[in-house]
């Protein structure tokens, strides 16, 4: 796929999604990034994509997922989307959705799944837990999105060693770029054709 026409899926600030819109802008990765949705109305990331030019709406999810999920699916196909990527969108994809674009969903999360993952498993709440549990490594893990939170197969990881002086937000920190290291990454091997769509 030479220049995947790529929508983003977020609840907040979108740091992998500006990451990867950098690296278009840059030079270092052929892609167009056609769409952006949020499920919240006011969050930076819509802020962001404004400013860059990049169409973007707000699809509200909470007690209307099904009328959301037709509704996320109509604007998707609308924009001619090949790749999805959630970049900390922290609602439940619905079935519709998710049949659509099967094996060209994919989500970032910021530990090493298996572990630390699921319901409930997001943001600094995933960091509080590595660091209670006293590992030495998290990182970040690409995943194919299903139904399930933090289930489907795993695609690129990358570990991110954790030091006896850091707290959660030094660790928050070092895993969000990690996380946009590797969705740029794993695009840029998308385009190379070392990875086929579907995954």
């Amino acid at each position: 796929m030479k220049t995947p026409r790529i929508a983003a899926l977020a609840s907040n600030n979108g740091s992998s999604l500006r990451a990867i819109a950098e690296a278009i802008v840059a030079g270092k990765l052929n892609a167009t990034i056609s769409l952006l949705v949020s499920n919240r109305l006011n969050v930076p990331v819509l802020d962001y994509a404004r400013a860059c030019d990049i169409p973007a709406l707000c699809i509200p999810t909470k007690g209307v997922e099904s009328e959301a999920d037709e509704r996320l699916h109509a604007a998707l196909m609308d924009a001619g989307a090949e790749l999805i990527i959630l970049s900390g969108y922290l609602r439940r994809l619905g079935p519709k959705t998710l049949s659509a674009f099967e094996g060209r969903i994919l989500n970032v999360h910021p530990a090493l799944l298996p572990k630390y993952g699921g319901a409930g498993m997001y943001g600094r709440k995933v960091h509080q837990a590595v660091l209670d549990a006293g590992e030495l490594v998290t990182g970040a893990t690409i995943h194919l999105v299903d139904a399930d939170y933090d289930h489907g197969r795993v695609i690129a990881a990358k570990a991110v060693r954790i030091h006896s002086s850091d707290d959660v937000a030094v660790i928050e920190r070092r895993v969000i770029q990690a996380e946009c290291d590797l969705f740029v990454q794993t695009i840029q091997r998308i385009v190379a054709g070392e990875l086929s769509l579907p995954l």
